[in-house]
């Protein structure tokens, strides 16, 4: 009896770390997506407000392959990107306000001045280094985590 009382307080003090630390890994500056495909996290400078929108990475001549900007509006809204200004090629992830991937675009060409829709709903825009999203399978359908997404509702809530 002891011993089952022991192995029980051991689990629940498990669980209750592991909860502890997937919370945890809700961090301002990081975003996880995740599918059918595995997992993959980035670290992340989020852009939200219009003056951090309007520069987003323009006039970056690198991006570590594990960082990426996390573009953030107030409401859902419709959203086109374009690369002005930008030097190397993105994948253009756009997500809804429960954090669900509705379209990515691939390796977007740098300095390409045509708009890239993301349609009528978007809440946030991760890009990352061109190609990663068809390394990692990010599709339509990914989820993504993130405090922002952290409402009633959220796919993946933190």
């Amino acid at each position: 009896m002891l011993r089952r009382l022991l192995f029980r307080g051991a689990a629940a003090a498990l669980i209750a770390a592991c909860g502890t630390a997937l919370a945890a890994d809700c961090k301002p500056d990081r975003v996880d997506l995740r599918g059918s495909w595995g997992q993959a996290g980035f670290t992340v400078e989020i852009a939200d407000d219009e003056q951090e929108r309007a520069r987003g990475l323009m006039f970056r001549d690198s991006m570590p392959s594990g960082a990426g900007m996390l573009f953030v509006y107030e409401h859902p809204q419709p959203a086109a990107f374009w690369m002005k200004n930008t030097l190397i090629p993105l994948d253009i992830i756009f997500v809804d306000e429960l954090g669900q991937v509705t379209s990515v675009h691939q390796n977007a060409k740098p300095g390409d001045l045509t708009p890239i829709p993301g349609g009528d709903h978007v809440y946030a825009v991760l890009e990352i280094n061109g190609g990663l999203a068809g390394r990692y399978g990010i599709t339509a359908g990914s989820q993504m985590r993130h405090e922002i997404f952290s409402a009633v509702g959220a796919v993946w809530p933190c």
